[in-house]
């Protein structure tokens, strides 16, 4: 049976309008004075900065009214007119992070790094560039929007077109990459999904595929429970000499930073399970472009510049790389190349399900 009405029965009820408040449909807005753009269905609703860097900054779980992204206290905002006092050696992009999705590219790490004459702060240059964007498909039945971005320091455009269908709770996202540039460049790329309360709480379960757990001593924060290892997902040694698992996630009293990295992962699959809510959050994406999941986990235990241990998150990131400096990914054969006019294609889905 057809979803919606036959187009005469329809009529009969709903007056000529090219906006719609059920099914699918687009929203654009002026929010924290940026533009923005939200699609929704039935089933969830998602919200996009396309002025900053097109972050995802919500990702809502309707029939529940649940947010399963993270939310920092600094919140989405534009850049202020007035310059800082003084620039960030790593750059902007921890002012000006709200948590939700960002997708980082062409470096993503948290250090300053350079390529070919060019410098770049933590993350690259994307994740803090405006975006256009263009509604390709504005149907009850179906939603499609396409953001762009042609990057500043590099010759790449890059486009993500993001899909909704009739009350399917997942975002598929597509993208396609070009190299306008006269030389072959070598890049990182990444996706940065941050989740946090309600939906992340102790309890939480973390669901991947036989994998193993790198944990890169250079790169332990201070208050990590980790030491420098490779071990076989989920289990890893703690500095204490304790097994931890790291599929659990604890609560925020654990006071900890924990930081590893995933590879040898079979396929691009992960799902986070909050066993109260009986809400999960599934992410799917081709591992042949992200062959790597970097693990971030904050437990109120990152202190200091940005945090001051006020965060509980969790972010899993599919990654090209499996180190987090430039300049080493390089060496270690670990970025992507693209010769000159070529072009990369890549797909993910996000989705939410809830048993009972």
């Amino acid at each position: 049976m057809n979803t919606y009405m036959g187009l005469q029965e329809r009529r009969r009820y709903v007056p000529y309008t090219r906006g719609r408040n059920y099914a699918c449909r687009i929203t654009e807005s002026i929010f924290h004075g940026l533009r923005c753009v939200t699609l929704e269905n039935q089933a969830i609703r998602v919200s996009v900065a396309a002025d900053k860097g097109a972050d995802i900054y919500e990702f809502l779980h309707k029939p529940t009214d649940t947010e399963l992204l993270l939310r920092t206290a600094l919140g989405l905002r534009r850049q202020p007119p007035a310059l800082p006092t003084i620039n960030l050696r790593e750059g902007s992009f921890c002012d000006f992070y709200e948590g939700g999705w960002q997708e980082l590219f062409p470096v993503a790490g948290d250090f300053a790094s350079e390529s070919n004459g060019a410098q770049f702060g933590q993350h690259g240059e994307v994740a803090l560039l405006p975006w256009s964007y263009h509604i390709n498909e504005d149907g009850p039945a179906r939603i499609s929007v396409t953001f762009s971005v042609d990057t500043t320091r590099t010759p790449f455009h890059l486009d993500r077109t993001m899909i909704l269908e009739d009350g399917e709770p997942a975002l598929q996202i597509q993208e396609h990459l070009r190299n306008e540039g006269d030389e072959a460049i070598e890049f990182m790329w990444a996706h940065h999904p941050a989740f946090g309360w309600p939906f992340l709480e102790e309890g939480c379960q973390i669901e991947l595929p036989p994998c193993e757990v790198v944990v890169l001593g250079s790169e332990l924060p201070a208050t990590s429970r980790l030491i420098e290892q490779e071990s076989e997902w989920p289990n890893v040694k703690g500095k204490d000499g304790a097994i931890l698992d790291l599929s659990q996630m604890p609560g925020p009293e654990t006071k900890a930073h924990d930081l590893a990295f995933m590879r040898g992962l079979p396929e691009g699959r992960y799902s986070i399970r909050n066993p109260r809510s009986r809400i999960s959050f599934h992410l799917v994406w081709q591992n042949k472009i992200f062959p790597y999941l970097w693990y971030w986990q904050v437990t109120r235990g990152a202190f200091g510049y940005p945090w001051y241990g006020t965060t509980y998150n969790l972010a899993l990131e599919p990654h090209s790389s499996l180190f987090p400096m430039l300049q080493r990914a390089i060496e270690q054969h670990h970025t992507i190349k693209l010769d000159p006019m070529a072009e990369i294609c890549t797909e993910l889905e996000a989705s939410i399900s809830q048993v009972g």
